[in-house]
């Protein structure tokens, strides 16, 4: 099977939700002291505005969405810092049945595409720390450290 990475479209918006509710499941199982079920996971508006701005990406396998993508292009700019263009991974999910058919793989080479097209100069994301199987595959893919969130309740 082929798998083929696209801008998103507005009528898409329904998969794309179930997608997002799917993954906000797993952080309810591992977090529900902090996250909690919703009517809605990505608000409409958002997602129409993030279609518009081509930076909402879908996954296609064997002609359905598969897996969703969504970035956004951050400038790095400060006195302390060098300065930085980097494609930060907002949200990165698969269906679930079709985890494991190397759909992330194929976000990743797109992601390498995408920067090295717009000159930038690297990929971001953040990873739940409950969510093993990602931290995982990011570092598998070559993804590193860069900060740990820490709390205290």
């Amino acid at each position: 099977m082929e798998i083929y990475i696209r801008n998103a479209r507005p009528d898409e918006y329904k998969i794309v939700e179930t997608i997002m509710k799917q993954v906000q499941q797993m952080h309810i199982d591992w977090r529900p002291d902090i996250y909690k079920d919703s009517e809605t996971v990505l608000p409409l508006e958002l997602y129409e505005q993030a279609v518009k701005d081509e930076t909402f990406y879908v996954a296609e396998y064997d002609g359905d969405v598969a897996g969703i993508l969504f970035v956004q292009y951050r400038h790095i700019e400060s006195p302390n810092q060098v300065t930085r263009n980097i494609i930060f991974v907002d949200s990165m999910a698969v269906e679930e049945k079709y985890r494991g058919k190397g759909i992330g793989h194929a976000f990743f080479g797109f992601l390498g595409e995408l920067r090295d097209r717009r000159g930038y100069d690297g990929i971001e994301l953040q990873v739940n720390a409950r969510n093993k199987a990602a931290y995982q595959f990011y570092s598998n893919y070559g993804f590193t450290d860069k900060s740990i969130n820490m709390e205290l309740s």
